[in-house]
């Protein structure tokens, strides 16, 4: 089984129906799914999305807001999200530790890798916060960059749909599901997985990507130790 993870989730995920905001009940599900990893031996760090609060390009659309400045509000976005998820895996008995890319020591560490990869080893959760520390690239990015620098051996991505599709299957019936497919042919095709950029970084560093659905209650264990019936893998 696999012995190291990073899990990226997407803000809104958190968001619940309501589409914005932060649903305490997602939380404590995550928070729960991911103590399975725990029992089981797995280290776990994650990466969480700001979208549910506000995306970068979003709010630099208009011209108003600069697209760095608005980058950097989706990055502390981020760090909202991080420290819930902080709160809801030690609300059920976790250890669990906030590294920061952007300096707020009031609310988490400064990322360093060396100390993220020793919490790891103490089977404490290491959550990544405000994406890379830079504009321009997104939490996808950041997850993979993490990952790498990490030597995690999978990354998950877990979304709301159970792997990835040729074309949107709430558009076209005849959507196929790609259980296995390549980096380039996921940049060539221009299959959403993640943006290029983070697939072209995968890709050096032989960082398998699996994209599932995080609501299938025990996906997450179960991708981990080799059942890939309800996700997609890039490799």
């Amino acid at each position: 089984m696999v012995k190291r993870v990073l899990v990226k989730f997407s803000g809104e995920a958190l968001a619940g129906e309501d589409g914005y905001g932060i649903d305490t009940s997602i939380l404590n599900y995550i928070a729960r799914e991911i103590k399975e990893l725990i029992d089981n031996g797995v280290e776990v760090a994650i990466v969480v999305g700001g979208g549910n609060i506000i995306r970068g390009v979003s709010a630099a659309k208009d011209g108003i807001i600069k697209r760095t400045s608005g980058d950097y509000m989706g990055m502390l976005a981020t760090v909202i999200n991080g420290v819930a998820i902080q709160e809801a895996l030690e609300h059920i008995g976790l250890e669990a530790r906030l590294q920061s890319a952007i300096d707020m020591h009031q609310i988490g560490e400064s990322f360093i890798v060396r100390r993220a990869r020793r919490h790891l080893e103490k089977g404490r959760v290491v959550i990544f916060a405000a994406g890379t520390g830079n504009p321009y690239f997104t939490t996808d990015t950041a997850a993979t960059l993490r990952a790498s620098e990490i030597e995690a051996e999978l990354l998950i991505k877990a979304t709301k749909v159970d792997g990835v599709y040729d074309k949107d299957p709430k558009k076209y019936d005849d959507a196929q599901k790609l259980t296995e497919l390549s980096y380039d042919r996921a940049m060539s095709d221009h299959i959403k997985v993640m943006d290029d950029t983070a697939i072209a970084l995968a890709k050096e560093n032989k960082l398998p990507i699996v994209v599932c659905n995080m609501f299938e209650k025990g996906n997450l264990l179960s991708i981990l130790k080799g059942n890939h019936e309800l996700c997609s893998i890039v490799k």
